[in-house]
Parts: C-alpha cells; structure tokens; sequence
C-alpha cells in the first residue's frame, strides 16, 4: 500500500468514528507512526492541527442535521462531544457565523468543511520540476543555545497564523535580539537559531536564540554593561542525538523557500526515508549573510529522527 494510502485510511479513521472520543495515539497508529510524527506530517501537509480538522469536521456536520433533520439542538451538540448547548452554541457560532437555533430554522449560509483528500492534497502543494532532494544524517553533539521564547498556536511555519505571531515577536524583540548578536560566537555572519519545541495540539514553543562564546557563558552574570540586560535569556541544552538535515537555496531572502522545502520533506522525504521524527526540540539555522553577501544566505533544517520502526496495527 503506497503510504498516501495509508495517511488516507488514518483520516478515513477519523471520519468512521467522528461522533467518539478520538485517541491520537489510535488515529497515528493507524499508519504506524508516533503520534508526534503524524502531527508533525499532518500540520505541514494540511496546514492545520488535527484538533483543528476534527472541530472543523464535526460543526460541519453538525450544522448539516440541524439544516436536514430539524434534530434538536441539545443532541446534535451531545452527539458531537459537547457537554452543554452553551459550549456548543459559542462553536457553532465561531466557526458559521450563526447560533444553532438559526441554522435549525434555515435560510442562513453556513459553513462546509470536506474530508480531506490526502493525494488531491500532493497534487496540490507538488511542483513540477522538483524531483532530488539532498539530505544528510548527523550525529550533533550537545549545545547550549542561549535566548528567549513565547508559546505560539497552531502550525509551525506553513501558515499565516505562524507569519503573524513570528512577525509580532521579532518585531517587538529588537532589544533582545541586539544584545544576543553581541554576545554571538559567530562574528563573520549572523547565524541565529529558531528552536520549535514542545509542539502539541495546543501550540509550541518557539525559541530565538543564539550560541554564546564560552567567555559570555562564564561571566555574563558579571558584565556590568550586559549582567542586568541576560537575565530576559534562558539558556536550552540541546542533547546529543541524530539529525536529518536539509539546506535551502542560496537567495537573498530564504524564508519562503525554506517553508517549500519543509512541504516537501513531509511528501516526498519522510514517508518513504525509513526514519521517523523523534520527540524532541527542532532547529533551523538561518544564516544570514551581510552585505554585499545576500544573495549566499541559506537555512538549515535540522529534524530529530530514529530509525522508523513499524509497529503491526493488528496487536
């Protein structure tokens, strides 16, 4: 079975039990994956979270029985895994724009979202022309990375919700990020760090960060220009472990195609690589060369990964 299918029949697995109590565990079990690493597949493939998809399915369908079957308000919401009409009424109302009583009495638009198609999904993101992929495995060594982060929601990095709220924090960092570039190990080029880490349903952690000289991790506490200014920083051990790690084009401003490389690492890369993501921190190195340099700037993806081990979905 080609693996789409596969990612097909753990949605397909949603949509026969959408009215029950959903296991993440069970649903990625479905495709023999970690359900760290069918979150991860989902969210760049779909561009939303499985919570996201799986409210978004059931208040369509919901709405859909009130409008077709007149059914009561109090049993659409009990039947789709809402204790009271209050909490329900305020989802419903989110996401189409009108109470249930008004959905139930017609006339109104509301909102419809399909059964996702994982292949009409491929075709979409896909581009002609982009057939090799380079990679290499490393064993990376222990790091300390020094900086400070804010808990984003949603999708890391393929999304407008990302864009947003990372556009939001540098822009109101600007301090902070002056005073790590100081203190940076790197003085030919800036090479900062994004660390993603602790990535849910809910959110994630997203990290800006840099990789002190041994001096500053000596006596930083002791500078009396810079004592005060570190206490906004936390420093984060990156333990030693494997790496899949993949590098952008050269361009003067990567950003972009580091979000397309990171769609195709889901399609093409992971699913037939045999490995599998590991639940640990994820880190991009973006190198940001300066003048008259721009156009040699490049991001670095680093993705923790294990061997995949597929587990018999039968046990």
């Amino acid at each position: 079975m080609d693996w789409s299918d596969v990612l097909q029949q753990a949605l397909d697995y949603v949509e026969t039990h959408i009215t029950e109590e959903l296991d993440y565990e069970v649903i990625a079990g479905q495709c023999g994956y970690s359900s760290y690493h069918f979150r991860w597949m989902f969210g760049v493939l779909c561009g939303c979270t499985l919570t996201e998809y799986i409210r978004s399915r059931r208040l369509t369908l919901a709405g859909e029985e009130l409008v077709t079957k007149k059914a009561k308000v109090i049993d659409v919401a009990l039947k789709y895994g809402y204790e009271n009409p209050d909490s329900f009424a305020r989802a419903f109302s989110r996401f189409h724009g009108v109470s249930p009583s008004q959905a139930r009495r017609g006339g109104v638009k509301l909102k419809s979202v399909s059964v996702l198609s994982v292949k009409e999904i491929l075709d979409q993101n896909r581009k002609a022309g982009e057939i090799t992929m380079e990679y290499r495995i490393e064993e990376k060594p222990e790091m300390i990375l020094t900086g400070y982060k804010r808990h984003f929601t949603g999708v890391p990095l393929v999304t407008k919700e990302y864009a947003d709220q990372a556009e939001d924090f540098y822009v109101h960092t600007r301090m902070n990020q002056m005073v790590l570039r100081y203190m940076s190990a790197d003085r030919t080029m800036t090479t900062d760090y994004n660390i993603i880490d602790h990535l849910d349903e809910e959110g994630y952690d997203f990290w800006i960060a840099e990789q002190l000289t041994d001096w500053y991790h000596t006596h930083l506490a002791e500078d009396t220009v810079l004592g005060e200014d570190a206490k906004r920083f936390e420093d984060m051990v990156i333990p030693a472990r494997k790496y899949a790690v993949f590098e952008t084009e050269q361009c003067a401003y990567p950003t972009m195609k580091h979000v397309a490389l990171r769609r195709r690492i889901a399609e093409e890369w992971l699913p037939t690589s045999g490995f599998v993501l590991a639940d640990a921190p994820e880190i991009n190195v973006i190198h940001w060369y300066r003048k008259p340099d721009t156009e040699k700037r490049y991001i670095e993806l680093w993705l923790p990964v294990d061997i995949h081990v597929v587990h018999d979905r039968n046990m």
